[in-house]
Order: structure tokens, then C-alpha cells, then sequence
């Protein structure tokens, strides 16, 4: 049974909807209620995925691909729970789609299509940068994307979490402020550098990827932001394709749309299919260091 990888961050958005606007500060909440649902956050993250499936992934058209299904997805789901933001809504109507130098956790927040596709950890921070670029080209907006996209894909290798965070403080964010401190004083915010590290955090101090959405959501702010972002981190590091039956997922398809579900069972197949090919293109010699991206960094 494939782990269908994209649930990680759709799961957090869906779980985390219900409380962006009322936020709650404990971990003791029901997992999925009434009120929850998918956001602009679950539609950007197909969107990402789909212009990945639709790149020959050796050629530029990357951005291009991912400005119109961006757009085209944006325009026939206009009104999610939560709507979009101001600037993103009008790039979407857009003729004429240009980056606005947002540092907002937009990035962040739709990228781990790009770390889940990406079969090295340098490809893996390449692409996020492109994601963030179309809309979210200020250096902390690309900052942020690059961040998570790394996080995800050394979860996905099940690098220790010391080492995970190690990686990321010596490149990206401090990460050493505990959960229960955030708590205490955390508002709502959506700059990259004021949920980024946050949501980290929130996977770093979890159990399972359950507790790490309910790290998520109790310290309160953009709730279905962080806890998409922690929620695609946690989920490459917990899961595997032999610890999440399709049953358990019912609920959550009910709340998606066909097309969504369809772009999560065939990008599965396809991030799958690349990362067999490229396995099978390495010299055995180079397969520890391959699959080890902190190996030649003595992390």
C-alpha cells in the first residue's frame, strides 16, 4: 500500500481550518469536526503537484506549467474556506501573472510536491525556489519554501530528527524555542519567518503525525497553514507504504474534490516511478552518499 504523500499537508489544512479564526491552545480538540475543510493551501499543493506531472523534468517549462495550473485551479475553486489572500487572489485573475515579492508562508505552504518529487536534496531546494518564485520571489518568501522543501526531504530519507534539525538551523531558522513557550505568546501571523520555524518545531516535539498536527494547531495563529506545512513534514518521516490502510483516508477523500484525489494517487505513482529510474541510473558505489544527503556535509 503506497503512503500517497500529499495527504501529510492536506490533512494538517483540513484539520487546522476549523481554528485559523478561532484558534485554541491545547492539543485536545477532535482530529476532524464539522467546520473542517480544505483551503486555498490543499488546492495550491495540487496545483504544484499537477505542474510536476505535467514537466518532463529536464527542460524550463517548469514555471510556465506551474503559473497555469496555479491559475487554472485558483479560477475554478474560487472560494475556498478562507478565500486567498488579497495579492494572490488578483495574480490568479491575472493576464499577466507576476511575482509581487511576497514573503508570506504561501511558499511554504504549497511545497512539498517539489520535495516529495525531487530525488536529491539540491533538486529538492531548486524546485522549491522556482514554486516560491511565481508569486513569492522576496528572499524570505523563497527562504521559508526552501526551509520546508528540505525538511520534508530529509524526513522522507528518515534522517534523524537531531539531524534534520541540525541541517536547518545551520542553513535556514534557529530552531531551539520549545512548543510550550510559543504557545504562550504566538498571534496570528503570515510572514514565512513567524510560521516557518514554528511549524518545524511543532514536528520536531511530536510522538506521531497526529500529535505533530495537534502541536501544530494548539499554538494558535494561521492554523491550517502551520499545520500543513508540519502535517507534509511529519508525514514523510512516520510513514512508510506498509502503515497507512486506504480506509483510514475515507474521510478525508469525502471532503475532496474526484480531481484532487485523482492528482494524489497519480503523482504517487509517478514520484515512485522517478525515484526507481534514478536508483537504478546510480553506481552502487554512489548509493550511501545518494541517499544520505547530509553524508558529505558530516552532519
Amino acid at each position: 500500500m503506497k503512503n500517497f504523500c500529499l495527504y501529510g499537508a492536506i490533512i494538517g489544512d483540513i484539520v487546522g481550518s476549523k481554528y485559523e479564526f478561532h484558534n485554541i491552545k491545547t492539543k485536545d480538540f477532535p482530529f476532524l469536526s464539522a467546520g473542517c475543510s480544505y483551503t486555498d493551501d490543499t488546492i495550491m499543493t495540487i496545483a504544484v503537484a499537477n505542474a510536476l506531472l505535467a514537466w518532463s523534468g529536464y527542460d524550463n517549462t517548469f514555471p510556465s506549467k506551474l503559473i497555469q495550473e496555479m491559475q487554472r485551479l485558483g479560477r475554478k475553486y474560487p472560494y475556498p474556506q478562507g478565500g486567498y489572500g488579497g495579492r494572490f487572489s488578483a495574480w490568479l485573475r491575472s493576464d499577466d501573472p507576476q511575482p509581487y515579492n511576497s514573503l508570506g508562508n504561501g511558499s511554504a505552504m504549497r511545497v512539498s510536491p517539489c520535495a516529495l518529487f525531487a530525488v536529491s536534496l539540491e533538486e529538492a531546494l531548486r524546485l522549491a525556489e522556482i514554486s516560491a518564485s511565481v508569486t513569492h520571489n522576496h528572499p524570505e518568501g523563497i527562504h521559508g519554501a526552501k526551509a520546508v522543501a528540505a525538511a520534508i526531504f530529509l524526513a522522507s530519507k528518515k534522517v534523524s530528527k537531531d539531524r534534520i534539525k541540525k541541517y536547518l538551523e545551520l542553513n535556514f531558522y534557529p530552531l531551539s524555542q520549545p512548543l510550550d513557550e510559543i504557545r504562550k505568546t504566538y498571534v496570528f501571523n503570515e510572514i514565512c519567518r513567524d510560521t516557518v520555524p514554528q511549524a518545524i518545531i511543532a514536528f520536531l516535539e511530536s510522538e506521531s503525525f497526529e500529535d505533530a498536527i495537534r502541536n501544530a494547531v494548539s499554538i494558535g495563529g494561521d492554523s491550517d497553514t502551520i499545520a500543513a506545512i508540519t502535517g507534509s513534514i511529519a508525514w514523510a518521516y512516520y510513514y512508510d507504504h506498509d502503515h497507512m490502510p486506504s480506509e483510514s483516508l475515507d474521510p478525508i477523500n469525502a471532503l475532496l474534490p474526484q480531481e484532487f484525489i485523482e492528482t494524489i494517487e497519480t503523482f504517487e505513482r509517478h514520484r515512485l516511478g522517478r525515484l526507481g529510474t534514478c536508483f537504478r541510473q546510480l553506481h552502487p558505489l554512489d548509493y550511501d552518499e545518494w541517499y544520505n544527503p547530509l553524508l558529505p556535509l558530516g552532519i
